[in-house]
């Protein structure tokens, strides 16, 4: 296999750093990423003569141009999410993108990842259970700048026992039957009395007994009716 002198430039607008990608013709190929402060990262291609051996010494060699082969890394990567996925990686036209090539690819970028973000809304909406929420769409939250509920909540809801609704651990409140499940932090928040926290807390005492006597029991009558 020999290279060949075309050259293909691979453009990448994404953070994501990706593995290498392998080919026979090739070996092993980098994809880069921007770093920091870079607005895209350039992988150099260049093309190759890749060979079949069809046995009986019969080798017949072919040539593979920079740009097929450019072009096949762009699209393994970026369908890697399943179909109308987009992760930043383009093909430039010349030696250099163009600001329509760039401006092209952040929106299919954004484009990608707002539908991403709207998934995650609807198992949200459906769940309430941020393990659903798949770690590509967390990441396309981030890079869209967005504040969601699922975003950093890695831990499992619970269940009311009231309304068998799904709430945050350690909550004072249900939001959906309003059912007081924590009085003391209720009653700190003004949800509540002070007084009525400590008594739904606390068990009754002896002294409490005391000073609420069970009514004593009516005597039987010892004379019969009529006398």
């Amino acid at each position: 296999m020999s290279q060949q002198n075309d050259v293909a430039l691979l453009v990448n607008i994404s953070p994501e750093k990706w593995p290498p990608r392998q080919r026979t013709y090739f070996g092993s190929l980098e994809i880069r990423a921007p770093q920091p402060g870079e607005p895209y990262a350039l992988t150099p291609v260049r093309g190759c003569t890749g060979f079949l051996d069809f046995g009986d010494k019969r080798v017949m060699d072919y040539k593979i141009t920079a740009r097929e082969i450019a072009d096949d890394l762009a699209r393994e990567i970026n369908s890697d999410s399943g179909d109308a996925s987009f992760h930043g990686v383009f093909v430039a036209a010349g030696e250099t993108p163009t600001p329509e090539e760039l401006r092209d690819a952040r929106e299919r970028l954004d484009n990608f990842h707002r539908r991403l973000v709207d998934a995650a809304d609807l198992e949200w909406e459906r769940t309430k259970n941020p393990l659903f929420i798949t770690d590509l769409e967390r990441r396309a939250a981030r890079l869209l700048g967005l504040e969601k509920p699922w975003l950093y909540n890695a831990k499992p809801l619970d269940d009311c026992p009231v309304c068998a609704e799904k709430i945050k651990p350690g909550v004072a409140v249900c939001k959906s039957c309003r059912a007081i499940l924590n009085p003391e932090k209720a009653a700190q928040y003004g949800l509540l009395p002070a007084g009525a926290a400590h008594a739904a807390t606390q068990p009754a005492t002896p002294a409490q007994h005391a000073t609420n006597p069970a009514p004593p029991k009516k005597p039987h009558s010892t004379h019969e009716a009529g006398k």
